[in-house]
């Protein structure tokens, strides 16, 4: 057994850590709140143009050929993760999917990465050519315009003939999963186009509300897809730091209890040494 010396150092280094899982457990706490209800929000607007993407499709089908290029195979791949670790297995779960998917991937490809650890992974591959971008931890839609707008132009354009996206869907506080959706060329599956297609006006007409409307389906989903990291991130921090801090206060329990011990056991000796030399000299 460790002697009360060293019994005392670790206690308050277990302490301190304590202090420094706690803190990061709150902080996390409160920037998970607001994460999530970006989540809600950004979800629910994305449905609503879902919807009108669906419509628009349902009546006027052709619009989708002019976004169809055949002219290139280039597959852009945005890659979103935290700037930081601290966050359990979340970081190591989607860097699996991307290195799976980037692995089993043969196409001609152009990475996008968002967060420093996505970028650190991305280095050290053979896919050296790639753009990285930073963002805060609280991203708003305007912020990230400059990265959405680029990769929309990009495939309205017609550099790029796909766009999949590489994330951390936020499930729950405690559940996130690593999430590679294929958002470019849109996928239009057979129950979408049942049920009997409605007539609408468009105003000023069908192709500038088709050719606005595309870029804005490719940014909004890149949008929820980076607050889905974000909320995936903060709530992954907070059970992990909740974790940590009831792991610390658990050992600082037994080294206490092995200190007290130590202590009984150095009391129980010097008084039985001085038992002995009362003995001792009665003698």
């Amino acid at each position: 057994m460790p002697n009360l010396r060293e019994l005392r150092s670790r206690i308050r280094s277990v302490e301190s850590t304590s202090r420094v899982t706690k803190a990061l457990q709150m902080i996390a706490a409160a920037k998970m709140k607001k994460a999530q209800d970006k989540v809600t929000d950004g979800r629910s607007y994305g449905k609503k143009l879902n919807g009108i993407l669906t419509n628009v499709y349902r009546s006027n089908p052709e619009i989708f050929e002019q976004f169809k290029n055949n002219n290139t195979s280039k597959n852009l791949i945005l890659f979103i993760t935290p700037d930081r670790g601290l966050c359990g297995a979340l970081v190591s779960n989607i860097f699996r999917a991307a290195t799976n998917y980037l692995s089993e991937d043969n196409s001609d490809k152009e990475i996008v990465v968002i967060g420093k650890k996505g970028k650190s992974l991305i280095s050290k591959s053979k896919d050296k050519e790639f753009k990285s971008y930073r963002i805060s931890d609280m991203p708003t839609f305007d912020e990230v315009s400059h990265i959405t707008k680029s990769i929309a132009d990009k495939y309205v354009s017609g550099e790029v003939s796909e766009i999949n996206l590489i994330y951390s869907e936020f499930i729950s506080t405690a559940i996130q999963k690593p999430k590679i959706k294929k958002l470019m060329p849109v996928q239009i599956t057979e129950d979408l186009q049942e049920g009997n297609s409605s007539e609408f006006i468009y105003e000023p007409n069908l192709d500038e509300v088709s050719n606005a409307l595309m870029p804005r389906y490719i940014e909004q989903n890149i949008y929820n897809a980076v607050l889905d990291s974000i909320a995936s991130e903060h709530s992954a921090r907070l059970v992990a730091m909740q974790n940590a801090t009831d792991n610390a206060n658990e050992l600082k329990q037994d080294l206490t209890l092995d200190m007290n011990k130590a202590r009984q056991e150095q009391v129980t000796s010097e008084i039985l040494d001085i038992i002995g030399g009362a003995l001792a000299l009665e003698d």
